[in-house]
């Protein structure tokens, strides 16, 4: 049986690209998501799509994130004799922290009003680069 799902978590261990025996790409990894009385479980994530992929690579072990998917859940028996959950999750999408921001300006921006170009100031040269080194430095804007 599987569930579709939303899984809010953090990154346990940095995404690793790999290939499949047929050559596609695919990635995995392993998140961690808080579930009642401050306990959390491990699930293990998969993806297969290129926007996924992308998305998860450009991530970090302790990354926030949310993952939409397919989710498959079973038990395993520990060497003490205790039910252990497993679970699998096969991510169709990622959002990130970094991509809710860059929607939220894009939406905010579309919400403005647009002025004509001849009443819009005149900038310097260099100055829609902003601050040095902002483009360089990896923003995630």
């Amino acid at each position: 049986m599987s569930i579709e799902a939303l899984i809010l978590a953090k990154l346990h261990n940095k995404p690793e690209a790999r290939a499949a025996k047929n050559g596609k790409p695919f990635v995995t990894c392993k998140v961690r998501a808080a579930v009642a009385d401050a306990e959390s479980v491990f699930i293990n994530a998969v993806a297969f799509s290129e926007s996924a992929c992308a998305a998860l690579l450009a991530l970090d072990a302790g990354d926030s994130l949310a993952l939409a998917g397919t989710l498959r859940v079973s038990a395993w028996t520990g060497s003490d004799g205790t039910a252990r959950p497993n679970i699998d999750l096969v991510v169709g999408q990622v959002l990130t922290p970094y991509a809710l921001a860059k929607k939220r300006k894009a939406a905010a921006q579309a919400d403005e009003p647009r002025q004509p170009a001849s009443a819009q100031p005149r900038q310097a040269a260099g100055e829609d680069f902003g601050a040095a080194g902002d483009w360089a430095e990896g923003s995630h804007e």
